[in-house]
């Protein structure tokens, strides 16, 4: 933590709670953290912490206690109020307008001028200055559509600094970025704290909990259960804090001999995202693919399940050949894909439980869906996976990260897939929810399927899987057994690094 001679906490909780109807969200939490400090947030999903952290940014409004800000208590005025007053909040998923400059993306609602006329050029130059401060060398002019997620998660920090903030909030900033990107993104959070801004931080990555965090606060159920620096702390002791129970092994595998080969993919290409990609899985292996971001994982995935159709190659499942040209005819053919982008791709939001649970797979009577049995199959897997929902038919918008994914898994596991494909299945995800769904993964390797899982976090993919493929600019550029896992390794693969070899 950086020294400062300021007296007061950037941010002071006192006594904060927070009710919805039916639901006490936050419970009487009180808390000081000083100007230059990073201070992460853990927890399980619905813990409270977005709450807490939405209740000092003033997106939503106390229910009792009190807030200060650098000494001095404030009142609810909205999130325009807190800007002004230094409180930014950058959301896991960005809050950017996709068809404006990033200037104009940077300077919405207080845009420079005199006399209600707007200075383009005064704007270009302040956000080139903005853009330095988060060492991102771009053209201010340039379509925020055009950006990587990387560039777009540092034109958020951009924005956050733009009105000058003390207190900068953090919800899950690495969950898109790869290895080396979250490195470069702790590097600008250490040079913010060393300026005197508070960064308030939350994560459900254990390893950048103990390299990015000065303290730590643990939440379940609402309350506080602790404040500790986390020099002071490992990561068993975080993880019962955060679950209320041991979890032994967060990434429970069994490994055993991988059977007869199940899927092979041959010679797969699509335009410059994939190119004459082969490969194969075995019953009972989980085959890993690691990769920068861009380095056509997804696109891979999407390609085998006819969500993208191929330009070229053939897929292949227990000896026979597929002609996939859809979604449907790989759904048919026995195989799942648990999409990288849930909310977008993966469900239908506004539906219940039962029906995204259905969704592939409906139960049909005399030409029409069967109510009751989508509900009995519903409640079996609710049930089953132990998904956190009263009653099936609620929607499933308003269920947690960890709990919409367990719904998607759901509706594969209904459908018998024989080949599963998971997209950062991890992402946005808390530990007890994690080790759920890797226990899920084992448990269908262990049924003798043919599992695929991609992931940017090495961790999951050096704990969990057989054999690992690295893929570069849309080709598989190496293979690393088990034997020979480690960090490095795969990283050089997927940078291009020379002395992958060693």
């Amino acid at each position: 933590m950086t020294s400062t001679d300021q007296t007061h906490p950037a941010v002071a909780l006192h006594g904060v709670g927070k009710r919805f109807p039916g639901v006490v969200a936050v419970s009487d939490v009180t808390l000081a953290i000083p100007p230059g400090e990073v201070h992460v947030f853990a927890g399980e999903n619905g813990a409270g912490k977005s709450t807490l952290m939405k209740l000092i940014a003033q997106i939503e409004q106390v229910s009792s206690g009190t807030v200060e800000l650098d000494g001095v208590p404030v009142s609810y005025q909205g999130p325009g109020a807190a800007r002004r007053l230094g409180v930014s909040m950058v959301h896991q998923e960005f809050a950017l307008a996709p068809d404006l400059s990033v200037a104009e993306n940077l300077f919405i609602g207080h845009e420079p001028g005199r006399g209600g006329w707007i200075s383009r050029a005064e704007e270009r130059r302040a956000a080139r200055e903005l853009l330095g401060n988060v060492g991102l060398d771009i053209d201010p002019g340039r379509r925020v559509a055009l950006l990587s997620t990387a560039e777009q998660q540092r034109v958020e920090l951009a924005k956050a600094l733009a009105v000058r903030a003390k207190v900068l909030i953090l919800d899950e900033p690495t969950a898109s970025l790869t290895e080396r990107e979250a490195q470069e993104l702790f590097g600008i959070v250490r040079e913010l704290t060393g300026k005197g801004i508070a960064v308030l931080y939350i994560s459900h990555r254990l390893d950048e909990i103990f390299e990015i965090g000065d303290r730590v606060t643990v939440m379940r159920d609402g309350a506080v259960v602790a404040t500790r620096p986390v020099t002071e702390l490992d990561e068993a002791q975080l993880v019962q804090l955060m679950v209320g129970r041991d979890v032994a092994n967060l990434y429970p595998r069994t490994h055993s001999e991988p059977g007869a080969v199940r899927l092979r993919i041959e010679g797969i290409s699509r335009g410059d995202a994939v190119r004459d990609v082969s490969f194969e899985v075995r019953a009972g292996e989980i085959v890993g693919l690691a990769g920068l971001v861009g380095a056509g994982r997804t696109e891979l995935a999407r390609a085998v399940f006819g969500a993208e159709l191929p330009d070229a190659g053939t897929i292949t499942l227990d000896g026979k050949r597929l002609r996939i040209r859809s979604p449907a005819d790989a759904i048919a053919a026995g195989i799942g894909y648990l999409t990288e982008s849930r909310k977008t791709d993966g469900l239908a939001l506004p539906l219940g439980v039962d029906k995204n649970i259905t969704l592939a797979k409906l139960p049909m009577r005399a030409g029409l869906i069967d109510l009751v049995t989508e509900r009995r199959v519903a409640e079996r897997e609710r049930d089953s996976l132990r998904i956190r929902v009263p009653w099936v038919g609620r929607p499933v918008r308003m269920l947690s990260g960890g709990n919409q994914q367990k719904v998607i898994l759901a509706r594969w596991l209904e459908t018998g897939a024989e080949v599963l494909f998971f997209d950062e299945p991890g992402r946005g995800m808390d530990v007890g929810a994690k080790s759920e769904m890797f226990q899920q993964m084992d448990s269908l390797a262990a049924q003798g399927k043919a599992v695929v899982l991609i992931s940017s976090y090495l961790p999951e993919l050096l704990n969990m899987c057989d054999r690992i493929l690295v893929m570069r600019g849309g080709r598989i550029t190496g293979e690393v057994q088990r034997a020979d896992f480690s960090e490095e390794r795969v990283v050089a693969l997927a940078t291009g690094a020379k002395g992958n070899n060693g």
